[in-house]
C-alpha cells in the first residue's frame, strides 16, 4: 500500500470543487442546452456523472453523458492501420454539440490530445471544453483545461491519485510518496 505524502482534497473538497464545475459549465454555456458529458475512462465518467447530476439538481435537466476509452488514438501506443476501431468511439451524435471531456488529472496533455481526436473521429461538435478535478503542470502539448478544480504545482517524480467512492471506496485526492 502506498503512503499519502499529502492530502490534497478530502471528501467534502472534492465535492465542492465539482459543485463549482458544475455551476461554471451552466454559466459559461449560458445553460446546458446542447451539450454532452464525455469521461474519459477511468475516473472521468464518475466526475462526468457528478457533474451531471449537480446540473440536474440546478437546471432541471439531465444531459447525455457517455464514457470514452482513449487507448486507440493514444500517441505512445505502437500503430498499425488496424490498430483504430472501425465505430465510433460514441454513441450519441456529437454533430454541433458542445463536448465536456471530463477527467480526473491534467498532466501533461496526451490523454486529452487523445480523447480530442477520438471525439473527432464521432463526429464533429460545435465545441470542446475540458473540466478537470486537478491540473499539475507540466504540461508537453498546449493544451489547457475549461474548468478546473484545483491547481497544483508538483514536481515530475510525484504522482497525484484520486480515489471516487464508486471506483476505490474513498473519495478524495492525494500525492503519493515516491517509491
Amino acid at each position: 500500500m502506498q503512503k499519502y505524502k499529502a492530502t490534497l482534497m478530502d471528501e467534502t473538497a472534492l465535492r465542492r470543487a465539482v459543485r463549482r464545475i458544475s455551476h461554471e459549465i451552466v454559466e459559461r454555456n449560458k445553460g446546458t442546452d446542447g451539450i454532452i458529458f464525455v469521461g474519459i475512462k477511468t475516473r472521468g465518467l464518475p466526475l462526468a456523472k457528478m457533474i451531471r447530476d449537480n446540473i440536474t439538481a440546478l437546471e432541471g435537466v439531465e444531459l447525455p453523458i457517455e464514457e470514452l476509452d482513449i487507448a486507440h488514438f493514444r500517441d505512445d501506443l505502437e500503430r498499425s492501420p488496424t490498430a483504430r476501431p472501425r465505430q465510433s468511439p460514441l454513441i450519441t451524435d456529437i454533430t454541433g454539440k458542445t463536448v465536456i471531456l471530463v477527467d480526473d488529472v491534467l498532466y501533461k496533455g496526451r490523454t486529452v490530445r487523445a480523447a480530442i481526436e477520438a471525439v473527432f473521429s464521432a463526429g464533429r461538435p460545435a465545441a470542446i471544453q475540458l473540466a478537470v478535478l486537478i491540473d499539475r503542470g507540466h504540461r508537453e502539448l498546449p493544451i489547457r483545461a475549461d474548468y478546473i478544480g484545483k491547481n497544483i504545482p508538483t514536481a515530475h517524480s510525484e504522482k497525484v491519485a484520486v480515489f471516487l467512492h464508486e471506483l476505490d471506496g474513498k473519495t478524495g485526492a492525494v500525492i503519493l510518496e515516491n517509491e
